[in-house]
């Protein structure tokens, strides 16, 4: 495995608190609020080509998300957006990863919070294109985890929240550990929910079939993704699904910032085949993000 090197320790600079900032310097307290209570919330997005797919959308689910944990974002939506612009390219970045985060201060240690400073940094890093679509066609596999999303009146599940990922974190670590790629994630209820970091979709009879939102996040890659299908004229549905529903699935596929469209070929017990609908949504994911026109067809 080749030398990753550490977040804290490379080049450049990042947006940090209305300024740009080297970034080796963009440091905060061991006791800072965040830290200690997961008071934070955050987004991934994805620059392709020199811009930043869905930039607005993802702007304002951030501050939707400091919103419901009852954090008062010091700046505008349009500043958010421009400043992750800037942090791109300050980076002279044209395809990159963009990761804002926002978070509570080291004023208060207790789990109130009100006197705390509300802190924003936004960091991008080289992620280049890559898009190979037969090695992404074989299909990743997936555990089914032990831990499960939570009901919607125990944890702000509507929010993008650092505390909801701490069983993301645990579930896929759990899953490499058995040789698998991610883990698929059931909800309080037993339903299919999403993997740790993107949502999932199947297909049955060339219809999609994908989790309804109640309890994780709607994402913005999978309605995007569903938006693409019913250009094709495939109907979309969003209903629970039964663990063992996945028996009937033909193909599956994640949608996630990070995943993109991701076509999956194996979830615990249940087996799917990567077909022509996973193929053509991914193909036209990849020419959405970067204005081209699919030539994909089914």
């Amino acid at each position: 495995m080749a030398d990753v090197i550490p977040f804290d320790q490379r080049d450049g600079s990042l947006w940090f608190d209305g300024k740009l900032v080297p970034w080796k310097e963009a440091q905060i307290h061991v006791l800072t609020h965040g830290l200690h209570y997961a008071s934070a919330v955050f987004e991934g997005e994805r620059m392709y080509s020199g811009r930043i797919y869905k930039l607005q959308e993802h702007t304002e689910r951030l501050f939707e998300s400091a919103r419901i944990l009852g954090i008062k974002i010091p700046y505008t939506v349009d500043e958010i957006s421009k400043a992750c612009i800037a942090a791109c390219e300050v980076q002279g970045t044209a395809d990159a990863y963009v990761r804002p985060v926002v978070w509570r201060g080291s004023e208060m240690m207790a789990v109130s919070a009100q006197q705390t400073k509300t802190h924003v940094a936004i960091a991008t890093w080289s992620w280049p294109s890559y898009f190979d679509p037969e090695t992404k066609m074989k299909g990743i596999r997936l555990d089914i985890s032990d831990w499960k999303r939570p009901a919607p009146d125990t944890a702000p599940t509507a929010a993008k929240a650092a505390g909801l990922y701490m069983i993301c974190t645990m579930s896929k670590h759990a899953a490499e550990s058995k040789g698998y790629t991610d883990a698929l994630m059931l909800d309080y209820r037993g339903y299919v929910a999403e993997a740790t970091g993107a949502n999932i979709v199947f297909v049955k009879d060339g219809v999609l079939h994908t989790p309804t939102p109640d309890c994780f996040l709607d994402g913005i890659t999978r309605r995007s993704v569903e938006g693409l299908a019913r250009i094709r004229q495939i109907p979309v549905v969003e209903r629970h699904i039964k663990p063992d529903e996945m028996a009937d699935f033909s193909e599956c596929f994640l949608a996630g910032t990070a995943a993109e469209v991701t076509p999956v070929s194996e979830i615990g017990p249940y087996r799917f085949t990567p077909g022509d609908i996973s193929r053509a949504l991914m193909h036209d994911y990849a020419a959405e993000v970067r204005r081209e026109k699919s030539l994909v067809t089914l």
